[in-house]
């Protein structure tokens, strides 16, 4: 099935970046959240990405504003009604997204395909929540989407052939680089990274090695975009904190990161979103919580 137009439910940070990425390719997308003010956060950061484009002399002013005009946003679900595929990005809990894909039962049409930007969580599981887990598949971007190539297409026990095609047709046709992966607790990417941040964590711990001498080390490396504590910034620590806990119930202590993660969502220094994180983003200091 072709994909003539998308819908993304969410508007925060991957929401809002899954929706550039479509607008970028010249696909129609609806956003849409609960609420007004989330809504807006939202277009404003693909503006500010088409802004970033245009400063650094990637795409004209015109051409911007001709990929922003096929942007609508909403807070209403039935927005999303003449979508092809709609790709859920709220935050990383199971019994929410169970609900959300439950939700749009009532508005898609049955032909819609559902996508899940889940990093960790189980599709099979996930489309127990849909009357039609069939048309159910993991589209997993990885931030930020309006920069990074990679999604991953995950199968669950029910994801039919013809769902798995249009998504990894669809990713072909955004510009992405579509990999299939097998069904399991943080899939393939995630897998390795959250091995690897917990191991700089517990590092981190128990060195007391700044959080930004570590960031900078990683990043002379070269291989690397930003440096771990940056990256769980922008991702919002409470999602790191999330998966976390997903791939430690699954394989074990090795993917738990300790307490700086868990101290800081309980204090609501979630990162970026938040001003503060590992990292204080009213003043720009390195927080290394010591």
């Amino acid at each position: 099935m072709f994909v003539l137009k998308a819908g993304v439910l969410g508007a925060g940070t991957m929401g809002a970046e899954i929706a550039q990425v479509i607008s970028f390719a010249e696909v129609p997308v609806v956003l849409v959240d609960i609420s007004a003010p989330a809504v807006e956060r939202g277009r404003k950061r693909i503006e500010e990405i088409y802004q970033r484009r245009v400063d650094r002399g990637r795409m004209t002013a015109s051409q911007a504003q001709d990929r922003l005009s096929l942007l609508t946003t909403s807070t209403d679900l039935a927005a999303l009604g003449d979508c092809d595929l709609v790709i859920e990005a709220v935050p990383e809990t199971l019994d929410l997204k169970r609900q959300v894909i439950r939700s749009l039962d009532s508005v898609l049409s049955p032909l819609c395909v559902i996508g899940s930007n889940t990093s960790a969580l189980s599709i099979t599981a996930m489309a127990e929540g849909s009357r039609q887990p069939g048309r159910v598949a993991g589209v997993h971007f990885f931030f930020p989407a309006s920069v990074m190539r990679l999604v991953e297409v995950v199968s669950g026990e029910a994801t039919t052939a013809d769902t798995v095609e249009t998504v990894v047709s669809f990713v072909t046709d955004i510009r992405k680089i579509p990999v299939r992966v097998k069904e399991c607790p943080g899939f393939v990417v995630n897998r390795v990274l959250m091995a690897a941040m917990s191991e700089v964590l517990r590092y981190a711990e128990e060195t007391g090695v700044s959080f930004a001498d570590l960031d900078r080390a990683t990043l002379a490396g070269g291989l690397v975009p930003m440096g771990p504590f940056g990256l769980a910034d922008q991702l919002g620590l409470d999602i790191v904190k999330e998966v976390q806990a997903t791939l430690e119930a699954a394989y074990g202590p090795r993917f738990g990161g300790g307490a700086a993660v868990a101290e800081r969502v309980a204090r609501g220094a979630l990162g970026v979103k938040s001003g503060h994180g590992f990292y204080d983003y009213t003043g720009g200091a390195a927080d290394d919580g010591r």
